[in-house]
């Protein structure tokens, strides 16, 4: 088992936008996260990264019991005892797509692969850029691409930055037909590789790996 949690609980203000979830996610395996707009899809992504906070799962001001106790759970240890080793084995793709628009396609790349600690090479990353179809673009500033061109940027990160999870957010939005085959085929490879993946998205896709889907509700 890669990843696990229990008693997830979140609240936007006093609206609950979801309580007591969990899942498990093992090597080779997919996760899509579903629900309405609002349901809280993003803020699950993001917690399980650690960048949200999950609420308590108190009711009526009662502690829980230890079997309720909210956890998030990485290679079978608690998050809070395996955070270094988990961001390194993490890529997390949110709607912020984490590029600084004065630097070129490449440059984000390659800032992006030492900020995570990963050595890069110049060629490996045009190679990647180009992969993705930005042939010609790799040395324009971000601001001047397009919303599918900046994201295929990002993904190209997933070419080059080795990870056994993958946290993607909506990550087929703003990308053509090609754009969007180009990342199943990524991610079909990440699967068979043993690889898994955690994401949300509006479409409906279809991978040859075993995967679930978890419906949100509040």
């Amino acid at each position: 088992m890669l990843l696990k949690a229990q008693h997830l609980s979140a609240k936007r203000g006093d609206a609950v936008l979801f309580q007591g979830v969990g899942f498990e996610l093992s090597q080779g395996h997919w996760l899509q996260v579903k629900g309405q707009n609002g349901a809280g899809k993003t803020t699950l992504l993001r917690m399980v990264c650690g960048l949200f906070s999950p609420v308590p799962n108190y009711v009526e001001d009662e502690q829980p019991s230890q079997d309720a106790k909210t956890e998030i759970w990485w290679k079978n240890t608690p998050l809070s005892k395996a955070c270094e080793e988990f961001h390194q084995d993490l890529i997390f793709l949110g709607h912020a797509l984490g590029l600084k628009e004065e630097l070129s396609a490449l440059e984000n790349l390659l800032f992006l692969a030492t900020l995570h600690g990963q050595a890069l090479s110049r060629s490996n990353a045009l190679s990647a850029l180009q992969a993705m179809g930005l042939k010609g673009r790799e040395h324009l500033p971000t601001r001047v691409l397009s919303q599918g061109q900046r994201r295929r940027v990002a993904l190209s990160r997933l070419m080059v930055q080795e990870a056994r999870l993958w946290v993607l957010d909506e990550p087929f939005v703003a990308l053509d037909s090609k754009g969007i085959d180009l990342l199943l085929g990524l991610i079909q490879r990440h699967l068979f590789e043993g690889g898994a993946l955690l994401f949300t998205s509006h479409q409906n896709v279809n991978f040859t790996a075993p995967g679930d889907v978890l419906e949100l509700h509040a």
